[in-house]
C-alpha cells in the first residue's frame, strides 16, 4: 500500500474542499493511521470522512413529517478502516473504550441500549433488513463533532458505520438517504432514542438542505447554494456547558405530545392536519392531551411555514429576510416547542441565558436560536463579520474560552476520501 503521505498528495483536492486547513487535515489523518496501525497492524486501509450537521430551522419538525433546513458543517468524523474475516466489527475511539459487535447477532441487546455498541449492531440489522451485504471491519475513529454539541455526533457515528458497510461490502452503491434511514432505524430500534431523521441526512447530504418528510419512506431533499461569508456573516455555535445525558425523556416528550395532539383527530402525525384543526379546538385538546402539547402543536405549523419562507430567502439571496426567520423560529422554541431547559432541572437555563447574553452582544444584528434537539447543550447564532472578535469574547466570558465554535457549510457530507 502507498504511504500515507502519497496518498493525502493524490487526493488533495479532495482534501482542500473538506478542510479549510489543508495542513492540519493532513497531520490529523497521518496521526489517525498511525493509531489505526498501532491497534490492529499493518493491513490494507482507507479512510472516510462523515461530517456533523446544523439544524438552521425546523427546530423538532421531522419526527412528525415536517420539513427542515439544515446543512452539513466544518466537524467530522475521520475513520480509518480495513476489511476483517472474523464476522464481528472493531471500532476504536479516541478517548472513548473499544467497541466489538458480533455480526452472528444483530437483534436489540437488552442493556445495551445508548451505547455506541447499540449503534453499530443497529446499522448493520438495518442493512440487513434492507437486503444489503454486511462485513465485519475494524476503525479506527477520531471526531471534532463533539458530543453534547448539538452537531449530531451520534447521527454522524452511525452514518459512519454505514458508509464504510456501504464502500466495503456495497461498492458504494447506497444513497445517502437510505443509508440515513438506516441510521434513525439503529438509534431508534437499538439505542433507544425517538428521534427523526434530519440529523442522519443532514451528516451525509453536504451543503445546505431543504428536506421535506411528507412521505417518510422517501424524503424530498434539495441542495440550495448559499456562501453565508459573502454575506459578511459567521455561523457560530456556543457551548453553555450542559450535557444530553439523562435527556432521552425530555426529547421523546416533543414527538410524543405533537403525536398525542394528532391522536385526536385520529391521525398519526402532525403533517396530516392543518393549524386550523389546533385552533378550533382548543377546548377540547387541552383537556385531552394537556396545553404544553397543544403549544408544541402550534410551534410546528409555524416552524413548518418558516422552512418554507427561510428557504425561498436563501433562493433569492436575501440575508435580512434569512435571519428573520432565525429569530422567529428562536422565539417559538422557547415559548411554544419549550425545549430551551429541562423542566426536571429549572436552575439550569444555559440556553435562555446564551440567547440573552448573544441578542446583547449582537445589538439587534444577527440571529441566535437554540440548536439541535435542545433542553441543554448549545446555541446557534448568525453573526456579522465585522462583529465576530466581540461577539465570542463577550460569549467566551460567560461559557468559558474555546466554548464558540465557528463553522463553515461543508459541500460534501458523507464521503470515502480514499
Amino acid at each position: 500500500m502507498k504511504d500515507i503521505k502519497t496518498l493525502i498528495k493524490e487526493n488533495e483536492s479532495l482534501l482542500r474542499t473538506l478542510y479549510s486547513d489543508f495542513e492540519k487535515a493532513e497531520e490529523r489523518i497521518s496521526r489517525a493511521v498511525e493509531e489505526f496501525i498501532s491497534l490492529y497492524g499493518e493491513r490494507e486501509y482507507s479512510v472516510f470522512s462523515v461530517s456533523g450537521r446544523s439544524e438552521i430551522a425546523g427546530n423538532h419538525t421531522d419526527h412528525n413529517r415536517g420539513e427542515v433546513l439544515a446543512a452539513s458543517v466544518s466537524l467530522d468524523i475521520i475513520a480509518v478502516a480495513a476489511v476483517t474475516d472474523d464476522g464481528k466489527i472493531t471500532v476504536k475511539s479516541e478517548g472513548f473504550s473499544q467497541n466489538t459487535v458480533d455480526l452472528g447477532c444483530l437483534c436489540p441487546v437488552s442493556g445495551e441500549e445508548g451505547t455506541s455498541a447499540a449503534l453499530i449492531r443497529g446499522v448493520c440489522d438495518g442493512f440487513e433488513k434492507n437486503g444489503r451485504s454486511i462485513g465485519g471491519f475494524c476503525a479506527y475513529m477520531t471526531s471534532s463533532v463533539l458530543g453534547g454539541s448539538g452537531l449530531s455526533s451520534s447521527a454522524a457515528f452511525e452514518d459512519m458505520i454505514g458508509n464504510i458497510e456501504n464502500h466495503f461490502f456495497n461498492d458504494g452503491k447506497i444513497d445517502y438517504i437510505e443509508i440515513s434511514q438506516i441510521s434513525q432505524y439503529a438509534e431508534n430500534t437499538h439505542f433507544g432514542k425517538p428521534c427523526g431523521l434530519m440529523d442522519q441526512i443532514a451528516c451525509a447530504c453536504g451543503g445546505f438542505v431543504h428536506i421535506d418528510f411528507a412521505d417518510p419512506a422517501h424524503p424530498v431533499c434539495e441542495k440550495i447554494e448559499f456562501n453565508l461569508a459573502e454575506h459578511g456573516y459567521s455561523l457560530c455555535v456556543v457551548n453553555t456547558g450542559g450535557s444530553h445525558a439523562d435527556l432521552t425523556d425530555d426529547y421523546a416528550s416533543v414527538p410524543a405530545e405533537m403525536k398525542k395532539v394528532a391522536s385526536f383527530f385520529g391521525k398519526e402525525v402532525l403533517r396530516e392536519l392543518d393549524k386550523e384543526d389546533i385552533l378550533s379546538n382548543i377546548p377540547a385538546l387541552r383537556n385531552f392531551a394537556g396545553d404544553r402539547a397543544v403549544l408544541r402543536a402550534l410551534h410546528f405549523f409555524d416552524e413548518n411555514e418558516r422552512v418554507k419562507k427561510a428557504f425561498e430567502y436563501l433562493d433569492a439571496d436575501d440575508i435580512d429576510g434569512f435571519l428573520s426567520v432565525i429569530n422567529a423560529s428562536g422565539v417559538s422554541s422557547s415559548m411554544l416547542l419549550q425545549n430551551y431547559f429541562s423542566p426536571k432541572a429549572s436552575e439550569e437555563q444555559g440556553i435562555s441565558l446564551a440567547c440573552a447574553i448573544a441578542k446583547s452582544a449582537l445589538g439587534g444584528s444577527g440571529a441566535c436560536r437554540v440548536h439541535g434537539g435542545g433542553f441543554a447543550g448549545t446555541i446557534q447564532a448568525f453573526v456579522p463579520s465585522d462583529k465576530l472578535e466581540s461577539f465570542t469574547e463577550v460569549m467566551e466570558k460567560a461559557f468559558g474560552e474555546g466554548s464558540v465554535t465557528v463553522l463553515a457549510v461543508r459541500p460534501v457530507g458523507m464521503t470515502k476520501i480514499f
